[in-house]
Parts: C-alpha cells; structure tokens; sequence
C-alpha cells in the first residue's frame, strides 16, 4: 500500500493530465482541439529550452531555427503530397521547370522526418563545437544564436523559388496522409493525440535526464564550468549533446506543428517566436520541466485570448502581463508555489533544483559517482 502511495504521489498528477489531454477531442471542439495540439507543439519547445537554459545556464535565442527547419522538412514532404506529382505552385511563379534535386527525396515521409529531425541536430552540434570549444558562453552566446536565427530567415525569404519566400510553404490542406485527406477530423485528431503522446515522451525522458547524473552536471555547468572541467568532464561535449537534444526537441515540434496549422512561413522561424519561447519558460519557472510546459500553455493561450477579446489593442495587455509576471514572479509561476509552499509548509508535487539561479558548490559531483565528491 505504501509502494503504491508512493508510485501515485510521483507519477499521478502526470497520468491524470495526460488522460486529460488524451480524452480532450471527445469534448473540444474542431478549433479548440487544432489550437490545443498546437499549443501543446510549443510545449515540446519549451521543455527542451528549459534543458539548456534552467539546467544548463545557456540562453539560446535560436530555438525558433531549428523549429522552422524541422517544419519546412515535413512541409516540404506535405507540399509534394499536394501537389500531386507536379512542382510546387511557388516553383512554376518562380520560372522552375522541375523540381530541384534536393526537394526530390522528400517524396518518402520517412526521409522527411529524419531529416527535419536530425539536419537541426547536426546544425546544433557543429554550431554549438565550435561556440562552445572557444569557450564563447553568457550573452555571446545568446547573440550568436539570434544572429545565426535571423540571417537564416532571411536567406530563406531570398530564396523565393525553393522556400517559398515570404509566404513560406502554402497550401497543404489537399496533401493526403494513407488515403485521408490532412485537414479531416480522422487527421487532425491523430496529429492531436500523436502530439500528446510525443508530449508526455519528451517530459519523461527529460525528467530521466535531469535526475540522473546528467542533470547533476548539467546544474553544475550552469554553477561552475570550471570546476567541472578540473573535475575530468568535458564541458564541450556535455554542451553540445544536450543543445543539440535541445534542437531535436524544437524540430520536432516543428514537424507535428506543420500539419496542424498548414503552413510554415520564415516569421515563424525568425528572432521574435525565439524570444516569445523564452517567454514561456521565464513565465512558467526555468529549471522546472512543468514549469516550462505550463508557461507555454499560459503564455499561448493568453495571446489568443486577448487577440479575439481585445484585437486592437491585445499587444498592449499580453505586454504588460509578460513585465507583470517577471517582475512579481522573478522565478516563475511554479518558482512562487514553491516558495509559498515552503512558507507555509505545504507539501510541494512539483520539484524544482534547490540552485536554481543561486550560486553553490559543484564538488559533489565527480567521476566517480554524483555524491563522491568533497566540498571545496
């Protein structure tokens, strides 16, 4: 009986959100369901940001990259579907004749998806190497994401006879996904519950990863980088492997994001969706995986609230919540429970690091095991 408190105290607020969001489609409708699955899409973000910023102290300004390119890598494969065996529309404007070489393996979907997934972690690998083999951390490392962000928006918007240009990759809704067409009921529900499902994925096997030793040395990279090198780890490669996870994540999202809205356009990949993922992680409390997805969700429904209640001036309201909410949260939604639970001696369902934006010793963590080591 003990065992079985024990399993429902750690693991029953996740089971009853996730059945929650699974039974949604039986009482939500059409409208709501596609604007929840999308929501749900920039919680997969935020849960992967929160990895490299609340556990690895790494501001990245360049998540809305790999999102973009992981939706134009299952856009490209939905487009060819909808064409119907001819070029794309923006292709015929733009004077093409045939399809480029490089849009030809997209016809599989399996090509599609591995390579929406894996060409961002590459791109993270390679970009975060070097960044962080030079050391280059903090603000520098913010801006370089930002700039590496907005110079590939832009390239993308040039690129009008292969990107689509402004306008991005339109028009998806005759695309066929195994005899159904992808804007059906039957479709736009299993896209839903597949988000879900990736959803509750992602959150567990993060959670595995910040409590076993990675996420130990994840908080103490963010801490002390140097004592962790004196320790006999690799600060580079810890770094590289979770932002390149980081950016598997964000591709993903951008994959189940594609068939649920049917489009992806450069501003959906530029510098302000980047800064609005921070958002939702700074708003839901860095350093919390719940924190992150709830943030996403409060963040993005509050816009779209305020957008059809106020459409004039919504900016102005969803502005002032964002200053509001950093100013009296300073450590997130979840980073006041806490507190407030801890003042009143509440028992608290969600755990957060002790460090989280606090300084403290990194000695304990050390080859040989995460408590074998001896304070400094």
């Amino acid at each position: 009986m003990k065992q079985i408190f024990k399993f429902l105290r750690r693991w029953g607020p996740f089971l009853v959100v996730t059945a929650i969001f699974l039974l949604a489609p039986a009482f939500l409708s059409s409208f709501r369901l596609n604007q929840l699955g999308k929501f749900l899409t920039y919680a997969i973000i935020a849960v992967g940001l929160d990895l490299i910023w609340g556990y690895g102290g790494m501001l990245s300004l360049g998540q809305g990259l790999f999102f973009g390119l992981g939706a134009y890598g299952f856009a490209m494969y939905l487009k060819l579907q909808a064409s119907g065996g001819k070029i794309p529309d923006f292709m015929f404007w733009s004077g093409l004749t045939q399809l480029p070489w490089f849009w030809v393996p997209f016809s599989s979907a399996i090509f599609a998806i591995c390579a929406a997934l894996l060409i961002p972690m590459l791109l993270a690998a390679v970009l975060g190497y070097f960044i962080f083999r030079s050391r280059v951390q903090g603000v520098y490392f913010s801006i370089i994401t930002q700039a590496l962000t907005l110079l590939t928006s832009i390239w993308f918007i040039g690129q009008q006879a292969y990107s689509g240009g402004t306008n991005g990759i339109t028009d998806l809704g005759s695309a066929k996904l195994f005899g159904k067409a992808l804007l059906s009921p039957t479709m736009q529900t299993a896209f839903y519950i597949t988000t879900v499902l990736c959803l509750a994925g992602v959150y567990l096997l993060s959670r595995w990863l910040t409590e076993a030793r990675f996420g130990r040395l994840l908080i103490a990279l963010r801490d002390n980088e140097d004592r962790v090198r004196f320790l006999g780890y690799d600060p580079v490669m810890l770094k590289v492997m979770i932002f390149a996870f980081s950016a598997g994540l964000a591709a993903l999202a951008g994959i189940l994001f594609v068939p649920q809205v049917g489009i992806i356009s450069p501003s959906s990949m530029g510098v302000v969706p980047s800064i609005e993922m921070v958002i939702w992680v700074a708003v839901g409390g860095r350093g919390t995986l719940v924190g992150a997805i709830l943030g996403a969700l409060l963040v993005s429904y509050g816009r779209s609230y305020l957008s059809e209640s106020y459409p004039n001036v919504w900016q102005f309201f969803l502005g002032s919540l964002f200053v509001g909410s950093v100013i009296l949260f300073p450590q997130g939604i979840l980073g006041f429970l806490k507190a407030q639970a801890g003042k009143f001696r509440l028992p608290v369902i969600v755990r957060t690091p002790s460090n989280v934006g606090v300084p403290e010793t990194v000695a304990t963590v050390t080859p040989a095991g995460v408590n074998g080591g001896s304070s400094a």
